[in-house]
């Protein structure tokens, strides 16, 4: 018995030395967390965290027949993919009007204030605008697809400095145009330009000059996504994609920390990374599908290793992540829409007749627009999705690519020269 006893105790011991290391690696490299704009309402690319969550409560459930009420649409915003940005009463999207990447400013009533432009149209394959706008700390940014960034006066459109990045940092335009969406991280504002010199940069926000360069990936060029911002360990990190690569840089050095090579047939990878306790989850069209990505931290640098992958493929909808499901569309192997564990890889949730498009979250739904125009509101069920609500915004398109926006009880939906407001608040009881 006395033993036994022995035994037990020392197996509790062991038991306990295990669990302090297991704290202590913890407290190393904790999970971290998404770092989210300081600016209030939808003021970059994909919402305040850049992951297409929205922080909207008090929503329709269910809409109408024929989809939520018609409060105004606008047209005349030229060719284009961006989706709105809104800050403080004014709605912010940019399109290619004839030889001109134009600038456009409204109010919430769809009433203009001002347009601007920044530099020139994309008039090769797939001509149009790209890339959102974004705002912070009273000023305007923008990329058009041929690298130009400027920064606006938010409240005329005046230009107060612009930067040929693909000059500066010795990059090449890619086949269908850079669509990278910027990112302000404090007194910096990141830029992707895939040269010589950087992979990613970092360029003052009040001037334009450069803070840090990253080192270049060699052989690759810029990716068709844009960047995420996160802490992990102790570490404030930038991940992104290159035409061949995830990576992930140092936010206050630009040291370029790791990379990941991804294989697609056209050297596409358009789908912004997800972050999520201490993983990346990085998507590719025409080749490998999605990996979840494991930081370590690796002496005085970090490495990554796969979790496991998917065949989801998502070409250029993203993804969003809620309650440890990752939603998404696929695009060639995977034709359909996906709830993808976020531990396992496991699929658990599937709906095959809507095709691929992009997506957002916002109390409790998926607002889908599906590449052909259908508009869909989807609830999870156990084992696929149940249809909200439906309508078709536009038919018979194959590149209804803009992603929807909701904030203050509105939905914003893009094509090419028209935006459309809807009202999707649940009526206020009497």
């Amino acid at each position: 018995m006395m033993r036994l006893m022995r035994n037990v105790s020392m197996l509790a011991a062991a038991l306990a030395l295990a669990a302090l290391f297991s704290c202590s690696a913890s407290v190393a490299a904790p999970a971290g967390a998404l770092v989210a704009s300081k600016e209030s309402g939808w003021p970059q690319w994909r919402g305040p965290r850049r992951d297409g969550v929205s922080d909207e409560k008090g929503l329709l459930q269910a809409w109408p027949e024929g989809g939520p009420k018609l409060l105004w649409a606008v047209g005349d915003l030229g060719r284009g993919w961006s989706s709105p940005i809104l800050h403080e009463g004014t709605l912010y999207i940019t399109g290619d009007v004839g030889e001109d990447c134009v600038v456009f400013a409204m109010d919430l009533d769809g009433k203009p204030r001002w347009r601007a432009k920044n530099g020139a149209a994309w008039k090769a394959s797939y001509p149009g605008a790209r890339a959102c706008c974004l705002y912070d700390d009273g000023r305007l940014y923008h990329s058009n697809a041929h690298g130009r960034v400027a920064c606006l006066d938010p409240k005329t459109g005046a230009e107060v400095w612009a930067v040929e990045t693909l000059k500066v940092f010795e990059g090449e335009e890619i086949t269908w145009g850079l669509a990278e969406c910027l990112l302000a991280d404090g007194p910096r504002l990141i830029v992707s330009p895939g040269g010589k010199k950087a992979m990613m940069a970092a360029l003052d926000k009040k001037t334009g000059a450069t803070v840090w360069a990253s080192d270049p990936i060699p052989g690759d060029k810029a990716g068709y996504a844009s960047p995420i911002l996160f802490e992990w360990g102790g570490r404030r990190m930038l991940a992104s994609v290159s035409s061949r690569h995830a990576y992930g840089v140092d936010a206050d050095t630009g040291k370029l920390l790791w990379t990941y090579f991804r294989k697609t047939r056209y050297e596409v990878i358009a789908a912004t990374p997800l972050y999520h306790d201490g993983g990346v989850f990085i998507t590719v069209p025409d080749g490998e599908g999605g990996v979840l990505l494991r930081l370590r931290a690796e002496g005085q640098g970090v490495g990554v290793e796969p979790a496991w992958t998917t065949p989801l493929d998502n070409c250029d909808g993203g993804a969003v992540l809620v309650d440890g499901v990752i939603y998404s569309s696929g695009y060639m192997t995977v034709k359909w829409w996906a709830g993808v564990e976020w531990t396992t890889g496991r699929s658990v949730r599937e709906r095959r007749d809507l095709g691929q498009g992009s997506a957002i979250w916002a109390d409790g739904r998926l607002y889908v627009l599906a590449e052909t125009g259908a508009m869909a509101l989807l609830k999870p069920a156990e084992a696929g999705f149940e249809t909200a609500g439906r309508f078709d915004l536009v038919t018979g398109k194959r590149d209804a690519w803009a992603h929807p926006v909701v904030l203050d009880g509105r939905m914003y939906l893009r094509y090419h020269e028209k935006l459309w407001c809807y009202d999707v608040r649940q009526a206020t009881p009497r």
